[in-house]
């Protein structure tokens, strides 16, 4: 049945010829954040600091603007109408509403998440979903977290939750939040309470349904409301009805709203204690700013209830615009609470005297569960062992669970709202100012959805490619939204995340946007030639963008600022260097050698049906030839990104003397270039003569481009054609150095900055500073950025990803004769085909077990290796460690972390002849990279 509702929204959509419209069964979805406060679009400050203005331990009391957040939460698509579940146990000093973290002040490597939750399981359409949070028995640790963390320096780990001793005895609640859709707006709510401890323990429950507050803005701004429903009590007597087996009526939360109309929500109710309580979702006016509250009925109504014992709090009429049920159980050691809620549009309300909403309930439960089994067992190669298998429906678990709506109208939020006091003035002129087009109000992939809750985009084109595995339309919308005038900028940027609209991330859109298009052709057997077309469109206004502001001197070498990599750089390249002048950057023109390619490849591919792209394509050609010749001669100074004392591809700073000097950092940066690789089957030349004829003329009359780009006037032996920013031997030097242990190559896939700088730091002296960069594996030691990433030597999935996908496109072109040492030292001779495969066994390896039974992403935690309710639960870090492997940086990044479930899907799909081991261990069994070209003939 998930198959046929997902071949539904595909039909459904390319029958209305329409980009994108809406589809019902994801008009609800996991879309709640999980952390809106200390974000940028809730803060109103004049200096903005967002982490001071809104903390916290305001985010129980005060109102949000733009969105909500809660714990395993849902919403509607717009974020209008939440649901989400608050825990007590009765030790805690406050209501356990949403999840807790540190600060990027308080961290010492910045903000992060001190909880622990999973995401399990979800079908792409939220028919079924499932997440695991572990709730201590002990008062939770909210002071020792901030203090230790204080305390330690950023050459220390960070202390985390297991690190409190908090789960000791296993004194804990396994907390499993479950959902399953009746239909598009029918939705079936199972909460399941594992005390885990020895002893019997007491848990507080409070499923909690709310309207996001839309009317404190606006003079005349509609107001929803919730209220005690009555239930039928004649249709509650017959308990010998299906679904009827509790001994109390069904409580009922009634919910009307403006423009979504009414819900109706069902609250099972097994004890005399089981209670509905009501408030507003209001600030506490008086508990934040000592000034008396309009309505004595606010925002932490709950928490002042429960574990305040102030029974005044709440609304004693039953009305209001926040509403939950209460419900106290015992749990006894090992034994399981169990509580069912069903939230459905009221025309689907159940009917007649007998009927009770949770006939069948458990019934439909299961059958979404084995839907969402079949789904991952039509889509997941059958000869994957179990451990590959839940790695990767995990990850695309995480994927689907980082879903959350997004709103944030820049215009509106630099103004300020007309029933609020007007925001300070520095703000108009302050971060985000130039960006008053950009309106935001969609469901959006997060990067994750505490630490990140917020798109990037640069990582949101990565996010794409596994969701086209699983949701090809959603990826799709993700890419075209990013391109609409809503978005870019007038002139052709692209916004890169909400602390700094105008920060500039990696060209990587026309990438994804052309490997979802493929991905998708593979899926449905469909070319969706209008999306390509029309993301190619504005593409072209963003790739005029790129040349007119980052190529300062015009001669195609590019800057463009820190472009993803955070701390890589010796300085911090997004601010004026202590040296003055700027920076040629290897990686900002590799980038943009990347983007032409690309473009050249998607106007081919639209030329097919309509020559009028032949041109366009030969264009691109034609600058691609200009930025390789540029790389190797900058502005005919015979200035070279390429050093041919160390054959590595550096920055190079140019002084405000005009002097030159190479910042020799081996890093990612010099390995970019290898990314800017494309190939072009004869069957396409033959088909595009206009194309054809003037590349053979070009090719005769420039000679001196077209020698710079691999052997394209030399065909293969299958008449393919290659271009790329390094020919053979450039190539075999840098792959020399990428697959050396002592350099890049990790157990676990390349790191990001050379193990040679652990003994060999590059340091610079500028006016009596040394500026320098070291070989950092783990956490980062600087203050960049934050200091919460780091590009300073942990594996990173994006880059990896794209040298996968390019050595795979160079095999296409090299076949089984040209072999490079693999490792270099090994004396073991490789093509490049299993170099690829080789690189993403390591990165899969990150997550299985090895001979010990350990994930090399655990670390050291025993408690994660050994204990049977850990060890099968998985977390998607940020990035790993470059020796270890151990997972670093966001906990929850699943986003393009989330790539491995791609290369599991391509290492799994192969033929039976082709298998080798993938650790070993024997785990998985390897195959070809599933690139969408042509095998070799």
């Amino acid at each position: 049945m998930e198959l046929a509702r997902i071949s539904s929204e595909q039909s459904s959509e390319r029958s209305q010829a329409l980009p994108f419209q809406g589809d019902a069964w994801q008009s609800w979805g996991p879309y709640l954040s999980e952390r809106a406060w200390g974000t940028v679009r809730e803060d109103y400050s004049a200096d903005g600091c967002a982490w001071d203005y809104f903390p916290h331990d305001a985010a129980r009391s005060r109102a949000y603007r733009w969105n909500e957040d809660g714990l395993a939460g849902i919403s509607d698509d717009k974020g209008r109408v939440c649901f989400a579940l608050a825990l007590w146990n009765g030790r805690d000093p406050i209501l356990k509403e949403r999840l807790f973290g540190l600060t990027g002040p308080q961290g010492n490597h910045g903000e992060d998440v001190k909880e622990v939750y999973f995401y399990l399981d979800s079908t792409p359409t939220h028919s079924y979903m499932r997440m695991l949070y572990k709730y201590p028995q002990e008062a939770f640790p909210y002071r020792q977290l901030v203090e230790e963390n204080a305390r330690r320096s950023r050459q220390d780990p960070e202390f985390e939750l297991l690190d409190t001793g908090v789960f000791a005895g296993n004194r804990y609640f396994d907390v499993f939040v479950e959902y399953a859709k009746a239909a598009p707006e029918d939705i079936l709510i199972r909460i399941r309470a594992v005390n885990r401890g020895s002893e019997a323990a007491v848990l507080h429950l409070l499923p909690t349904l709310w309207f996001r507050n839309t009317w404190s803005w606006n003079k005349d701004g509609d107001r929803p409301f919730l209220w005690r429903g009555d239930w039928d009590v004649q249709g509650e007597g017959d308990k010998s009805s299906p679904g009827c087996a509790a001994a109390f009526p069904p409580l009922l939360i009634e919910a009307q709203h403006p423009s979504l109309g009414k819900y109706n929500l069902y609250c099972e109710a097994t004890a005399p204690s089981d209670t509905l309580l009501f408030t507003n979702n209001d600030t506490n006016l008086q508990r934040l700013y000592n000034v008396p509250n309009a309505t004595p009925y606010v925002k932490d109504a709950f928490d002042e209830y429960l574990v305040h014992g102030n029974h005044t709090a709440v609304n004693p009429l039953c009305t209001g615009t926040r509403s939950a049920v209460l419900y106290t159980r015992t749990i006894a050691a090992g034994a399981t609470a169990s509580i069912r809620l069903r939230l459905t549009k009221a025309m689907h309300a159940p009917t007649g005297p007998v009927i009770s909403p949770f006939a069948g309930f458990d019934a439909l439960f299961e059958l979404r569960r084995q839907e969402a089994g079949e789904y991952y067992t039509s889509l997941q190669p059958a000869h994957l062992d179990e451990d590959v298998k839940r790695v990767q429906r995990q990850a695309l678990a995480g994927m689907l669970w980082s879903k959350q709506s997004y709103h944030y109208i820049v215009d509106l939020w630099l103004k300020g709202d007309p029933a609020q006091p007007p925001p300070p003035t520095q703000r108009k002129h302050g971060r985000n100012a130039e960006w008053r087009h950009l309106y935001n109000e969609r469901v959006m992939s997060m990067p994750d959805k505490w630490e990140y809750p917020w798109y990037a985009t640069w990582d949101l084109a990565f996010h794409c490619i596994p969701f086209a595995l699983i949701d090809s339309r959603f990826a799709k919308s993700q890419l075209d939204l990013l391109l609409r005038e809503w978005y870019m900028h007038p002139n052709g940027q692209l916004p890169a995340y909400e602390w700094a609209f105008g920060d500039v991330n990696p060209p990587v859109i026309a990438w994804a946007a052309w490997r979802v298009y493929k991905i998708d052709q593979q899926q449905t057997g469909c070319a969706d030639r209008a999306f390509l077309e029309r993301l190619f469109h504005k593409l072209l206004i963003n790739f005029t963008w790129w040349v007119n502001r980052k190529d300062s001197e015009g001669n195609n070498v590019f800057q463009g600022g820190f472009l993803g990599l955070d701390n890589i750089g010796v300085f911090d390249r997004s601010a004026p260097l202590p040296t003055g002048g700027y920076i040629e950057q290897c990686d900002g023109t590799s980038w943009m050698g990347m983007f032409c390619l690309n473009m050249m490849t998607i106007a081919l591919e639209l030329a097919l049906t309509n020559p009028v792209y032949e041109d366009i394509a030969l264009k691109f050609f034609e600058h691609f030839l200009a930025i390789a010749a540029a790389m190797n001669n900058i502005a005919d100074e015979g200035i070279k990104l390429w050093n041919e004392e160390d054959e590595f591809f550096y920055d190079v700073l140019r002084l405000p003397d005009d002097t030159h000097l190479p910042l020799k950092i081996r890093s990612l940066v010099g390995l970019i270039p290898l990314c800017a690789v494309e190939t072009i089957e004869p069957h396409v030349l033959d088909a595009l003569p206009r194309f054809k004829y003037h590349l053979t003329w070009f090719l005769t009359h420039r000679p001196d481009l077209t020698r710079l780009v691999s052997h394209w006037q030399l065909p293969d032996a299958s008449q393919r054609r290659l271009l790329a920013l390094v020919r053979g031997h450039h190539m075999k030097q840098l792959l020399k150095r990428m697959l050396d242990p002592a350099e890049f190559l990790s157990d676990y896939g390349i790191r990001s900055l050379s193990k040679y700088h652990a003994d060999h730091p590059y340091v610079l002296n500028v006016d009596g500073t040394a500026h320098a960069v070291c070989y950092e594996p783990a956490e980062s030691r600087t203050e960049l950025f934050g200091g919460n990433s780091n590009w300073r030597g942990p594996i990173w999935f994006p880059i990896n990803y794209l040298l996968i996908e390019s050595l795979q496109k160079f095999y296409f072109y090299y076949g089984d004769d040209f072999k490079v040492e693999c490792p270099t030292g090994s004396r073991q001779y490789l093509n490049l085909k299993e170099v690829a495969e080789d690189l993403s066994c390591r990165l899969i390896r990150l997550f299985l077990r090895d001979e010990a039974g350990h994930r090399p992403c655990y670390g050291d935690n025993e408690t994660l290796q050994r204990d049977p309710h850990w060890r099968d639960n998985l977390l998607f870090h940020e990035f790993f460690h470059g020796d270890t492997g151990k997972g670093l940086g966001a906990s929850h990044q699943t986003g393009w972390t989330g790539l491995i479930a791609s290369l599991i899907q391509q290492q799994g799909v192969y033929s039976m002849e082709d298998r080798a081991a993938i650790s070993k261990t024997g785990h998985l069994q390897t195959a070809p990279l599933s690139y969408d070209l042509p095998e070799r003939r």
